[in-house]
Formats: C-alpha cells, sequence, structure tokens
C-alpha cells in the first residue's frame, strides 16, 4: 500500500514543535516557581501563565472573546518576556516563533524576575 512520505514527515516535525513548546513552557513555568506539569493542562496553563504575569484572573474570561484574545494574548506575551528581564521586542519572537523562544526562555540563563 502506499505511503505519502510527505505527510509522515510532517507529523514528525509537528511532534517536534509540540514537544519542544511542552518543554519550554514547563521550564518556563519551574523558573517562575510554579509546576511545570501545569504546562501540559489545558486552560490551567493559561491560568498560571495569568498568575505568572500578574494579571487578575479574570483575564481568563477574556480568551473567550473573539479578537479580545488576540490582543490579551500578545500583552501576556510581552509581560512573559518583561518577568524574564528581556526587552518587551522579545515578545514578537515569542508570539511568532514560540517554538523556539519558549525553550530558549525555559532551558537558558534567564531568570524570573517576578
Amino acid at each position: 500500500m502506499y505511503q505519502n512520505e510527505g505527510s509522515t514527515t510532517g507529523t514528525i516535525i509537528q511532534l517536534i514543535i509540540i514537544i519542544a513548546v511542552i518543554a519550554g513552557l514547563w521550564k518556563v513555568f519551574e523558573k517562575a516557581g510554579k509546576p511545570g506539569w501545569a504546562a501540559i493542562i489545558p486552560i490551567y496553563n493559561l491560568w498560571v501563565w495569568i498568575e505568572i504575569c500578574k494579571r487578575p484572573w479574570w483575564w481568563i474570561l477574556l480568551f473567550l472573546i473573539p479578537l479580545v484574545n488576540i490582543v490579551i494574548y500578545i500583552i501576556l506575551c510581552i509581560d512573559l518576556v518583561k518577568k524574564f528581564g528581556q526587552p518587551g521586542y522579545h515578545a514578537l519572537a515569542l508570539i511568532f516563533l514560540g517554538f523556539i523562544y519558549l525553550p530558549w526562555l525555559g532551558f537558558g540563563r534567564t531568570t524570573y524576575q517576578g
């Protein structure tokens, strides 16, 4: 039976990206004094991210509003990189290249500055 080689390669690349994001977020959470396993729990990982950024709990509800959720995500990305002592423009790397930036933030020499 014929198997499409492209789909196998694409699946492997997707798995690598998913693992990189989870591992990076796990380490970011641990550096911030939160449980790393929270990175793999949907919704709860967002709650923890909001706590790390020192935003009110009800911001999680803003993620339910279309278009507002994009703005809130951008603000949280800016807040997160600043909490790790990075300049605000690093949020662009987090937004567009999160699969690279999260592992760099988590496994790199950055420290959480709360």
